[in-house]
């Protein structure tokens, strides 16, 4: 019996009770952990196609030999399955399935029309006020740039209304012709309005009107003499024309699009976004897939497009450059979305190939980039197993670092680094809870990595899986502390590594520490510039991670930190021990004893204390 069949004999047993009719269906494993998530316009048709099939692919059978149940649910047409396939993939990220990883969203540009003044902004999130908005922008910096443009030209306030209402002279950009200072009065309502309607025409592609506009008030300033305020236009004439240039108004004269190329090689693909909007390309963004790397680049694009635009505006228009299968299907999906006409097309001929093609240009290269990166990323993991003599292989290290100022908002922090680089989505911080290891750095150090490791040998909220190098920011002090923690929870196979920077605290000399040897590096070794880039990344998080904690000035008892303690059982509390640390040595018992204090919420408060 192959091991796929255990898979087969799953789907058997619930095929005659699966509904003729389109929706989604979810393969579980024994835990009930969603392995994979599929729609279909005929429920049982397809589900019999994985019984049918004799010669699956290789991930196919991985994913029957660990299918242990199916759940179904039904959906009004094969579009709702579509929309649900694509919500439930970015919910529960199924191991089989076709990821995209990143989500965050896009910056637009808001100019309000509410407001005397109105002022120029970038938005995220809910669009909700008055006014318009432009994008999206690919990013933060795309944004910002046209802002700056926006500023210069048509010198609009950015400040926001506190600060605008409290001037009671110019600011700094009205010294560098950023700005027209209305906050003080220096130019009229009326023209004031004039240069915001302007830069709306501006944003929205009519760059060419106002160019003309500026042309004929230039002349009539020159004409009246008037040649400081023709210099003005000029200036503001000169400016549209450098933005334009880099901006590149786009020859395929493209409104509202959105422009996607897919490109794979060695098994992974890179997908570049540009988006044109107005005529002009405000920005593109490169994608990176989690996939099988059989998994064809139709199917992958056709997975990608549901995902990206599952909770993102669809311009009318989206041009790729590859067929896809259910083209159709998703233009209506996504058409019924938006509750507009949607067109996909794939660029064959005229200017639009010029455009797909420099989309297909980036991806190839961002994907040769990260391949590159990766293995340079593999070369250095084994130089490090090269010179520690590491048993095991390196492919996940986690880089670990302390922050306080004399024991004040302390906090630990964690970094990690994989093959493709940094994981964001993996860094973590801990507010040090122990009263006593607030001072102590070495106590600090075992809080920290014991709050970690307990974690994940407990799996408590499915907690990150263990990494093959733990990196320590200290000295021989701090890796025997450490070491101990991970030695008494058993794990001793995961090796532990401490840096530490000589007595002159320069870089370049640094000593590591390591199974009860110390070790240097060669000055202009790689693969110690590779570990203080480790080192300084978690350094940079612990160090960002305490401001942000003294920012906001934490002035809270430590019980106003666990959840569902209200403002009347941490006075009962108080009334009782004296002190939130009286609280935390306080034991179980004690604590149930506080009048409102219930057995739960005891626990809670413990727990909070001991873990």
């Amino acid at each position: 019996m192959k091991s796929s069949d255990f898979g087969k004999e799953v789907i058997k047993k619930e095929l005659s009770l699966i509904p003729k009719s389109p929706g989604v269906y979810r393969m579980l494993n024994h835990n009930g952990n969603i392995l994979y998530v599929g729609k279909a316009k005929n429920l049982p048709n397809r589900l019999k196609s994985y019984i049918l099939e004799k010669n699956h692919i290789i991930r196919t059978e991985r994913m029957l030999s660990q299918t242990h149940n199916i759940e179904i649910t039904t959906t009004a047409n094969e579009s709702e399955a579509l929309l649900l396939e694509a919500n439930l993939i970015k919910k529960f990220k199924p191991k089989f399935n076709i990821l995209l990883k990143d989500d965050k969203s896009f910056p637009f540009i808001f100019i309000g029309n509410k407001d005397q003044w109105p002022q120029v902004t970038k938005h995220r999130g809910k669009k909700d006020k008055d006014g318009f908005y432009f994008g999206p922008f690919a990013s933060a910096g795309s944004a910002n740039w046209t802002i700056k443009m926006l500023q210069k030209i048509f010198l609009l306030r950015v400040c926001d209304e506190a600060t605008f209402k409290n001037r009671k002279r110019p600011c700094i950009l009205y010294q560098i012709k950023r700005c027209s200072a209305p906050c003080v009065g220096y130019v009229e309502k009326k023209d004031y309005k004039n240069s915001v309607d302007d830069a709306i025409k501006f944003v929205s592609g009519k760059s060419r009107d106002i160019q003309k506009n500026l042309s004929k008030q230039m002349e009539k300033a020159s004409e009246k003499l008037d040649f400081e305020k023709a210099s003005i236009f000029r200036d503001k004439i000169k400016s549209l024309n450098i933005i334009q240039s880099s901006q590149r108004i786009n020859e395929a004269n493209l409104v509202e699009a959105d422009v996607i190329a897919a490109y794979k090689e060695s098994g992974k693909t890179c997908i570049q976004v540009f988006f044109y909007r107005s005529k002009q390309n405000w920005g593109n963004q490169a994608y990176f897939p989690k996939h099988d790397p059989d998994e064809s680049i139709s199917e992958i694009m056709s997975s990608f497009l549901m995902q990206f635009y599952e909770n993102k505006n669809v311009p009318k228009l989206i041009i790729l450059n590859l067929n896809i299968k259910d083209k159709k299907l998703i233009e209506q999906t996504l058409g019924t979305k938006e509750n507009k006409n949607i067109s996909i097309a794939t660029a064959k001929k005229g200017a639009k190939v010029k455009v797909i093609s420099l989309a297909e240009k980036n991806a190839k290269e961002s994907l040769n980039r990260k391949l590159y990166e990766a293995n340079n990323n593999k070369n250095l993991f084994e130089g490090i197993s090269k010179k520690f003599k590491l048993k095991n292989n390196i492919s996940l290290v986690e880089i670990y670092d302390n922050s306080h100022i004399q024991g004040t908002n302390s906090v630990g922090a964690m970094v990690t680094f994989g093959d493709e680089g940094f994981i964001k989505k993996r860094y973590r911080k801990f507010d040090i809870k122990t009263y006593s290891a607030e001072q102590d750095d070495y106590a600090m150090m075992r809080e920290v990595l014991t709050r970690r490791f307990k974690r994940a040998i407990l799996k408590k909220e499915n907690y990150l899986t263990f990494p093959d190098l733990v990196l320590i920011d200290g000295g021989k002090g701090q890796y025997s502390a450490g070491r101990e923690v991970l030695n008494d929870l058993g794990l001793y196979d995961i090796p532990m590594i401490a840096i530490s920077k000589g007595k002159l605290r320069n870089s370049g000399n640094e000593t590591f520490f390591y199974n009860g040897k110390t070790f240097k590096f060669e000055k202009n070794d790689p693969t110690l510039f590779f570990l203080q880039r480790l080192r300084d990344e978690a350094h940079r998080f612990a160090i960002n991670t305490h401001r942000t904690k003294r920012q906001k000035g934490i002035r809270k008892s430590l019980l106003d930190q666990i959840n569902g303690i209200g403002s009347i059982r941490k006075r009962a509390l108080l009334n009782h021990f004296g002190s939130a640390r009286a609280v935390e040595s306080a034991s179980f018992e004690e604590i149930k004893s506080v009048e409102g204090v219930e057995e739960k919420v005891a626990k809670k408060i413990y727990n909070f204390f001991h873990e």
